[in-house]
């Protein structure tokens, strides 16, 4: 930066840079608002090359008034140095990239190139190579670490990949151990190692009544190598000691061969296919060949000369049969499948039939749903009038395969007359037998009824004793064998059937 005493348009200057040494490295410009010169790079520095630069810096007023100074006296100059410091830097290349080529059949250990990378640095520190695995995935190539010497790991298939793109890492083995990058494009070149074959899968035929000497078919040949000059193919007939008396091949000089007849009168009768061995060979060095088998069909075809591919006719050409014959074949099958379902659907319908009956027998036996109610006598929960209701009982769970257990209205029934019969009898009390047989068959039952409530349930019984002027209390009884009305024992409105509480005439009570 320059000092200028002056203030205003007088104190603007301008900066220039004169280069002792015409390197031209660097460049410098004005700041308008400090009036400062800023030295800038104008190309890149390169320690190793030159360490030190030697300019003049010249700073000249911008307004001159040679009134009152000289030319001269506006203007001032100075010396720069510049000294450049040493950085490190990672390897370089010596090409920025590198193309070889190398044949497919290359032995394991050919050498196909060389990297060279160098440190830049004062110190150069030794280097080391390696191939990014990314880039070399079948691992095809391997390096020398040491020389950057790239050789074959293993055997090369051009037919499979043509081209392989290696990435070459140098890297220093000391300090930062910075590294760069170089492509490496290796081209495997072809050798004759395929042998070539017919371009498709032909189905060539003959029409009967077919002249001597007609072309039946036009093939071609292909081949997956590569040869610089270019594909030739060569058509013939497999050498045997005897002519083929049917056909004959003729190469037409343009990678494609005629197959022509050479007698006539083919008919399906005779014969209804033939073979023809077919020899292809390249012009490689060494040739190779190959020998590919024609299926000649003959064909009863149709007035323009087409042969059917496709459809019924078709699939008795190829079968050996006449379309007639294999048209009632078809319709023969199709009668029999016919006559089978309808048997089956006869069959089916005669069996429900005979189902029929025994089913309706089945739904007739079936007994009828019965309901189920559970009166609760509680000295302590009914008090009070008739109407206060009990506590309800958890009735049971009905289930479909459940055992039924329950007591058909006539067994209560009888079981009633036989009390009825010992009602008045001294000798019967608690401690009778029959009392004891019928608690017992109660607990039976209840032990063996899975279906039963989870928790202990209390059942009352009470016996009425002896010369009762009223009868039995029972609803059962007195639903099914004695009438409210008709009672002989009848003694007023004190008496109510409890059936006429707790349900229909229509349902049943069980135990």
């Amino acid at each position: 930066m320059a000092d200028d005493g002056d203030v205003g348009i007088h104190a603007r200057m301008n900066y220039n840079l004169e280069d002792l040494e015409d390197s031209a490295t660097f460049k410098v410009q004005t700041d308008p608002v400090t009036q400062e010169g800023v030295v800038l790079l104008a190309k890149p520095l390169d320690y190793e090359s030159k360490r030190r630069f030697i300019m003049a810096a010249e700073a000249v007023n911008d307004h001159i008034d040679t009134r009152f100074l000289s030319y001269n006296e506006f203007r001032d100059k100075t010396t720069i140095k510049i000294i450049v410091e040493d950085v490190d830097e990672p390897p370089i290349f010596l090409s920025s990239a590198y193309e070889w080529k190398v044949l497919e059949n290359a032995a394991a250990g050919t050498v196909v190139g060389t990297v060279n990378a160098r440190d830049t640095d004062a110190v150069n520190n030794p280097i080391r190579y390696s191939i990014e695995k990314s880039s070399d995935i079948v691992k095809c190539f391997k390096i020398d670490p040491n020389n950057g010497t790239i050789m074959v790991l293993k055997p090369l298939d051009r037919e499979e990949v043509a081209w392989h793109n290696l990435t070459i890492t140098a890297r220093e083995t000391k300090q930062n151990k910075l590294f760069s990058c170089v492509v490496v494009l290796i081209k495997v070149l072809d050798i004759n190692d395929n042998a070539p074959r017919l371009a498709r899968d032909y189905q060539p035929y003959i029409c009967e009544g077919t002249q001597s000497g007609e072309l039946i078919q036009l093939i071609n040949a292909v081949d997956i190598d590569d040869p610089l000059e270019g594909h030739h193919f060569y058509f013939s007939m497999v050498p045997e000691k005897h002519i083929n008396p049917n056909f004959t091949i003729r190469d037409n000089q343009d990678n494609s061969a005629s197959i022509l007849t050479r007698r006539s009168s083919f008919t399906r009768k005779d014969r209804s296919q033939y073979l023809l061995p077919v020899v292809v060979a390249d012009s490689g060095s060494p040739a190779l060949s190959s020998t590919n088998t024609l299926t000649i069909t003959v064909c009863s075809c149709q007035p323009a000369g087409h042969c059917p591919t496709g459809g019924v006719e078709a699939l008795a050409l190829s079968m050996g049969i006449s379309l007639q014959t294999l048209l009632g074949l078809v319709v023969c099958i199709a009668t029999f499948t016919a006559l089978f379902i309808l048997m089956l659907i006869l069959r089916r319908h005669k069996r429900k039939q005979q189902e029929g009956p025994g089913l309706d027998k089945k739904k007739l036996e079936q007994p009828e749903k019965v309901s189920e109610k559970v009166l609760c006598y509680e000295d302590l929960g009914c008090r009070g009038d008739f109407g206060q209701s009990c506590q309800p009982a958890v009735p049971l769970r009905p289930h479909p395969h459940r055992r039924d257990k329950r007591l058909r209205r006539e067994d209560v029934a009888a079981s009633i007359r036989m009390s009825m019969s010992l009602r008045h009898s001294h000798l019967i009390g608690p401690d009778d037998e029959v009392f004891k047989q019928f608690i017992m068959d109660r607990l039976d039952e209840v032990d063996q009824d899975p279906y039963v409530p989870p928790f202990d349930c209390l059942r009352k019984f009470a016996f009425e004793g002896t010369g009762s002027a009223t009868g039995s209390l029972s609803s059962l009884e007195s639903w099914d064998f004695v009438d409210a009305d008709q009672s002989p024992w009848d003694t007023g409105s004190r008496l109510v059937r409890l059936t006429l509480w707790h349900g229909a005439a229509e349902e049943e009570t069980t135990f």
